[in-house]
């Protein structure tokens, strides 16, 4: 029987799988190595076994201990789970800037969360970093893991993912990209692939807002890089200790608006959920290959998975307050239109044949019915089709006898996306009021021209 004696036993061995789609324009092949399969659903559940592993051998940590760890979410969730299966309690601190739905996890699985500024220099009491190091001085029989400077970190990925990455290729690899953070991944996986060929080149994604890209090109730590940045997982605003900067060969900054679009490309283009550093790793392997051949075999880590990003880069609303998401409207269909020609209406009082004149004459199927000024309904070549054939005398008779129900009103700047499910084959428009009060109409032509643009 195949069977694990706990749920440590099924991290690694994770999938490498070729993306079809979204490197389409490459001349070579790309494969994700997705880490999401791991039982945490990050990368980080290797290093974190790793780092307890190698504390218990040194009696560093003691039966009944307590895990201390300042983390963005995915390390906790690795150490929570060593210490369920292992008998340890876990403290967490974090920074406001990561996802609620990472804090969150963290308490399921039974672990205290801490959350502090992210806006303080690390050596700031009050930064994560610092108050992580204060707790294990103050809580008895705990352990700082600190996965920035433990060098278990790289140890578990020069053990583990380097050589899964080895094996699946055939060593044929030539190229891997990783987002770059503590640096334990990245450093870990490029010595033992550098020990297996020197060749491979190894590419750094960083964030902008992180000195890490810097200090690889000039040595210097310069703290006038630091900024505050949306993305999330890598990029950081010191040296972890985790880091061999000889085993890279190359950096390159994302923006936190290619990381997330990215993101939700390769969620929709080739179904693989991913994590915000999954966009920015896809995003800078696109930013360096100009010197790719049909020849190269790429390997993208991807680290986590999406659920622990749905309030952000995976929500519209997130996506748009920070520029993010560029939106058609209503509104842009309607200012789009060349004149903003004036709506065509008809009053309730005149013939069908009149409506239908209006039509030929404007190239238009649908017309709103007016009463004393206020829409009450509506006529369409569709509608108008189907009378025809059950009373062929109706285009003499009053538009009241052919009435149909009034074109839904929606929010002036409701979304084109949001338009596709009120435009159906019952209900082929839509109107709205802009802000001085005139009506305006969007037909599904208009929703598909808009799409397509």
């Amino acid at each position: 029987m195949d069977i694990k004696n706990n749920i440590l036993e099924t991290i690694g061995n994770t999938p490498l799988i070729r993306l079809n789609k979204i490197t389409q324009n490459l001349p070579c092949t790309v494969l994700a190595k997705v880490d999401y399969f791991n039982p945490g659903n990050s990368i980080k559940d290797r290093m974190a076994l790793k780092m307890v592993e190698v504390a218990e051998q040194e009696g560093k940590l003691k039966p009944g201990g307590t895990i201390i760890e300042g983390t963005s979410g995915n390390t906790g969730m690795g150490l929570a789970l060593a210490a369920i299966v292992k008998g340890y309690k876990c403290i967490f601190v974090t920074t406001d800037k990561q996802s609620k739905e990472k804090a969150d996890v963290l308490k399921a699985m039974g672990a205290e969360v801490i959350v502090c500024s992210n806006n303080v220099e690390p050596d700031d009491p009050q930064s994560y970093y610092s108050v992580a190091a204060r707790l294990a001085k103050e809580v008895p029989n705990s352990y700082h893991m600190n996965q920035y400077d433990n060098l278990a970190n790289r140890l578990a990925h020069y053990e583990t993912t380097g050589p899964e990455i080895w094996k699946q290729t055939d060593g044929k690899i030539t190229h891997l990209v990783c987002t770059a953070g503590t640096g334990g991944t990245i450093t870990g996986v490029a010595m033992y692939l550098k020990e297996k060929n020197p060749d491979i080149k190894i590419w750094a994604v960083d964030a902008y807002g992180s000195l890490l890209t810097k200090y690889f090109k000039t040595g210097e730590l310069d703290e006038k890089e630091v900024y505050p940045y949306f993305s999330e997982g890598f990029g950081e605003d010191f040296l972890p200790k985790n880091y061999d900067m000889s085993v890279i060969d190359e950096f390159t900054q994302v923006t936190d608006k290619d990381g997330a679009i990215m993101a939700r490309k390769l969620a929709k283009e080739e179904g693989i959920f991913c994590g915000y550093s999954a966009g920015s790793c896809l995003q800078g392997l696109m930013q360096l290959k100009e010197t790719l051949t049909k020849d190269d075999l790429v390997v993208c880590i991807l680290h986590d998975h999406g659920s622990r990003y749905v309030a952000k880069i995976y929500n519209d609303q997130w996506m748009m307050e920070r520029g993010f998401l560029e939106v058609k409207t209503f509104k842009d269909i309607v200012s789009g239109r060349s004149g903003s020609p004036k709506l065509v209406t008809i009053n309730e009082n005149k013939t069908v044949y009149e409506a239908v004149e209006l039509m030929k004459r404007y190239d238009i199927e649908h017309i709103p019915v007016v009463k004393d000024n206020e829409i009450i309904g509506s006529i369409t070549e569709g509608g108008l089709f189907q009378k025809v054939f059950s009373s062929p005398d109706i285009k003499n008779e009053k538009i009241a006898n052919a009435l149909e129900r009034p074109f839904p009103l929606v929010d002036f700047n409701v979304s084109v996306e949001k338009l596709k499910s009120l435009i159906t084959k019952e209900n082929g428009a839509v109107m709205s009021k802009d802000d001085a009060g005139v009506y305006h109409i969007v037909t599904k032509y208009d929703v598909i021209q808009a799409l397509g643009g």
